[in-house]
């Protein structure tokens, strides 16, 4: 049995939590609360955790076997006691009372555990839960670790649940190529302001550890600090940040006395009292920040916005320390927007060298049409990390959208779109290489690259094709100066030169007269054919009521409106 089969198995338990009336967007956290306990248990039987983190009492073994409403009681008592570190007990001097009897819980189970309750009131349907999760061949899901199946579950969540759960999951193909880029090393401080469910701090401990021998190659002061102090997130939401830190101690990631990931806003005093970091990894959520500016607390970023995206990309390359480096998820408007926006570019090229993006296909989010980039940069300049002003000198664009294939369930995004991204990113393959020595990356660059039929795009008669030879012009990879980009492009980097094969041409439009009649003309006919349809079905008096309604609203009498149909 392969992973994806168990994760298969797990999703399919959504169907008993949805007879015991649990909702759609609370199935993944409901069957998380129960299923952490049995993976801590699966760990510590196979040997790969060394002490068991759960109380006694509150142990699978505590759990399994029993039956109806004492199974029940007792599991609620169990989320209770890991919660508050409190259990109610029969008292055994007086008959018939309770005393209230306290539980040794590791700080880290109670972060996990803050709050936590079930909202099952069947008894046979926690029965059945377990009694599906001890059938699983948990053997076979050892080899590729528990935390990886974790992750298989959260992915299937995200990519099937019809809520905003999903509503910006990064894809785990595009979050594993941003850290290869990157290249975390032993030793630095790791951050994700936005961390969701942790997926860019595990890919990139998995990436540290592939190098170091599972950490083997560390000394125990080195692998300590690796364990407790490498990776930091942020998540504001309580519910997402219980499943980042069971999928991070599932992966051997405990973090400080708060977990890897805390509790807070990264855009008010949580975030500001972060430490310089190495390297930031991040895909901020996207839109308007609720409240407006007055949401967004930091008196230490200089251009004030409500816009989430433009705060979040302040705070992370302000947060760098000299030679830190980072790979964000933005989407276009961060690109282009005017105001604050170009302000907040200029000055992220000032300070940073700005110098990759990555312009990513639509379709790769739950958000359909959601057009979004990767920004790469580090803080000062490719040859003096302290260096604090006009540190980019031209910036490297990758075009991965233009013509590209419609993605989704049917046609996943994956791994091999983007490795002729990751080759001309790195030409030399420096696998080590740091931000120390990022100049040598850039110096082996070169303009190029033809991947996915790229030249039998049309190139349009733009400023970024003007005196650019006709092979140039149609590659997907190109170099821009920090110049051209301030005299061209008035400092907006939506930089394109290629030109999709489904684009309008704006210049070849009808008059906007003509569209909107012809608009108006298919909206009646739709009209009509639906009059039509609700009175085969059957419901004339109905039809009839929408289209009095219609003739009220385009002032017309409800004789007149009944003959348009």
């Amino acid at each position: 049995m392969t992973n994806n089969d168990i994760v298969q198995k797990l999703w399919n338990l959504c169907d008993v939590l949805r007879d015991d009336g649990i909702n759609y967007s609370d199935y993944v956290t409901e069957l998380v609360l129960l299923l952490f306990i049995k993976m801590v248990h699966e760990n510590t039987e196979a040997g790969t955790l060394k002490k068991h983190p759960l109380p006694e009492g509150c142990r699978w073994t505590d759990l399994n076997g029993k039956s109806g409403i004492n199974l029940l009681n007792d599991y609620r008592a169990i989320l209770l006691a890991l919660s508050t570190g409190k259990r109610t007990e029969a008292d055994p001097e007086e008959k018939g009372k309770t005393i209230e009897v306290q539980v040794h819980n590791d700080p880290l189970i109670s972060a996990i555990y803050a709050d936590a309750q079930t909202r099952l009131r069947e008894p046979r349907h926690l029965e059945q839960l377990i009694k599906t999760l001890d059938q699983i061949d948990w053997f076979s899901a050892q080899k590729d670790g528990l935390g990886d199946l974790y992750e298989g579950l959260l992915e299937k969540n995200a990519s099937e649940t019809k809520s905003g759960a999903g509503q910006y999951f990064t894809p785990r193909a595009l979050i594993n190529s941003m850290v290869r880029c990157i290249k975390p090393q032993a030793g630095e401080l790791i951050q994700d302001p936005a961390a969701g469910t942790a997926g860019f701090l595990i890919a990139a401990d998995q990436y540290i550890k592939q190098q170091t021998d599972d950490l083997f190659d560390l000394n125990a002061q080195q692998q300590q600090f690796q364990k407790n102090k490498a990776f930091t997130g942020v998540e504001l939401v309580p519910s997402t940040r219980r499943l980042a830190l069971m999928n991070c101690l599932l992966h051997g990631m405990e973090g400080d006395d708060e977990g890897v990931v805390h509790l807070g806003n990264a855009l008010g005093q949580t975030g500001a009292g972060l430490a310089k970091a190495d390297v930031i990894l991040a895909n901020p959520p996207f839109g308007t920040a609720k409240g407006g500016e007055a949401s967004i607390t930091r008196d230490d970023l200089t251009y004030k916005t409500s816009n989430k995206q433009l705060a979040f990309l302040q705070h992370i390359y302000r947060n760098l320390k000299p030679g830190g480096r980072a790979a964000v998820v933005l989407p276009d408007n961060v690109l282009f927007e005017a105001g604050v926006g170009t302000e907040v570019r200029r000055d992220l090229m000032n300070k940073c060298n700005l110098h990759t993006i990555l312009r990513l296909p639509t379709g790769i989010f739950y958000a359909q049409g959601v057009k979004t980039n990767v920004l790469f940069f580090t803080k000062g300049s490719a040859g003096d990390k302290h260096r604090e002003e006009n540190c980019t000198e031209s910036v490297w664009v990758y075009d991965l959208r233009t013509n590209m294939p419609n993605f989704g369930k049917r046609n996943p995004f994956g791994e091999q779109h983007l490795e002729p991204f990751e080759k001309v990113y790195d030409a030399q393959g420096r696998a080590n290489d740091t931000g120390d020595d990022f100049a040598q990356i850039l110096a082996g660059r070169q303009e190029g690259e033809w991947s996915f039929d790229a030249q039998k795009i049309a190139t349009p008669d733009t400023d970024e094709n003007q005196g650019v030879d006709d092979r140039l012009a149609h590659s997907r990879w190109r170099c821009f100066s920090r110049k051209w980009i301030a005299e061209h492009k008035g400092d907006s980097l939506d930089i394109a030169w290629l030109k999709d094969a489904d684009s309008i041409d704006a210049a070849n439009l009808p008059k906007p007269s003509v569209l909107a009649s012809e608009a108006m003309s298919e909206l009646v006919q739709a009209l009509g054919e639906l009059d039509g349809l609700m009175r085969e079905l059957g419901a004339g008096e109905e039809a009839d009521v929408q289209m009095t309604l219609l003739a009220e609203m385009l002032g017309l009498s409800p004789v007149a409106a009944g003959n348009e149909g």
